[in-house]
């Protein structure tokens, strides 16, 4: 057997090659005009906060009237599918609605689309598969076992949209952990020149556009809702529920406190800056204790024995051709 009989739909090993080498190439030319983009980590946020600001600001009335468009008829369809699977449950979509929030993702027809896919992707990969074990043949193995991959691509599909969506808050959350000291600072800097907490909050966001949009996306929110919220205090509360991270919600207590008592708000943020930013230190110490835990079963599987065979291997071929020589 070579490796031109496992090839489907009759390819030669050398179009094989040229096809590989066509997708390398393509892969570098697409890196090449990526790396020489210019983006602006804000864009998209920006209009995002401007909708937040006009449904406040219009007291959460009933949306317009607006004219049809592809992406509406699209969100349209996927609408009628789920709702007459019924798989839109009121509980559920509160809690995959703070699910993308905390991901970033606000738009009205975000749980529309994720549950869309949800309950597509599983269908349209478990058919791909089928007909590619089945049909095509790619792989050369009993039934059971292709029925058992046919439905294993099913399930992963099934758990692929969830997974996507904690790498998202995972990779979310980590980044407003790690510019979180440095805002407070700046935002210790304008309390102690006077500004009120919500001019405050949109200078530290229009500061931070670009060093950590996501942070600067979540101030930038609880900018406009100190604006145009009746009650200030649920302004804060909707960022702690929109970041679950414990720093965040020390950060609203202490916003909060400031707010009903009028303590002193740029000594607790001070405080509180100097306190995240040695918990970042002793993270990145914690990491660094770890490193040779982490390294040791690499060195023993990939560098250790590399080293035996360039020390000991000249002496044993010696050995060898002496003992052959005798």
């Amino acid at each position: 057997m070579t490796i031109a009989d496992y090839l489907p739909l009759g390819l030669k090993v050398e179009d094989l090659i040229t096809l590989l080498a066509g997708s390398a190439a393509f892969l570098m030319m697409l890196a090449v005009w990526s790396s020489g983009l210019v983006r602006t980590p804000m864009h998209g946020r920006l209009k995002a906060l401007k909708s937040r600001r006009d449904a406040l600001k219009a007291g959460y009335l009933a949306p317009k009237k607006r004219l049809p468009t592809n992406r509406a008829k699209s969100v349209g369809l996927m609408k009628q599918l789920t709702n007459r699977f019924n798989i839109l449950k009121e509980e559920q979509q509160k809690k995959i609605g703070a699910q993308l929030a905390e991901a970033g993702i606000r738009s009205k027809d975000a749980i529309v689309v994720y549950m869309f896919f949800k309950m597509v992707l599983p269908a349209l990969i478990g058919i791909i598969a089928f007909v590619a074990i089945f049909g095509f043949q790619i792989v050369d193995w009993p039934q059971f076992m292709k029925f058992a991959g046919g439905v294993g691509a099913m399930l992963l599909a099934s758990a692929a949209p969830d997974v996507y969506l904690k790498n998202l808050i995972s990779r979310r959350r980590d980044a407003i952990r790690k510019s979180l000291p440095d805002a407070l600072d700046l935002l210790v800097i304008c309390a102690e020149a006077g500004l009120t907490l919500d001019s405050a909050l949109q200078r530290v966001a229009r500061e931070n556009e670009r060093g950590s949009p996501e942070l600067a996306d979540e101030f930038g929110l609880a900018a406009i809702e100190l604006g145009f919220l009746p009650e200030r205090r649920q302004a804060l509360i909707n960022l702690t529920n929109r970041v679950a991270l414990p720093a965040i919600k020390a950060v609203t207590a202490t916003l909060i406190q400031a707010e009903k008592y009028g303590t002193p708000l740029a000594q607790s943020l001070r405080v509180l800056s100097a306190e995240f930013r040695n918990e970042r230190m002793m993270r990145a110490e914690e990491k660094a204790a770890r490193l040779p835990a982490i390294m040791t079963i690499p060195l023993i599987v990939f560098i250790m024995p590399t080293l035996f065979v360039v020390l000991m291997g000249p002496a044993a071929c010696s050995v060898a051709d002496n003992l052959v020589n005798r």
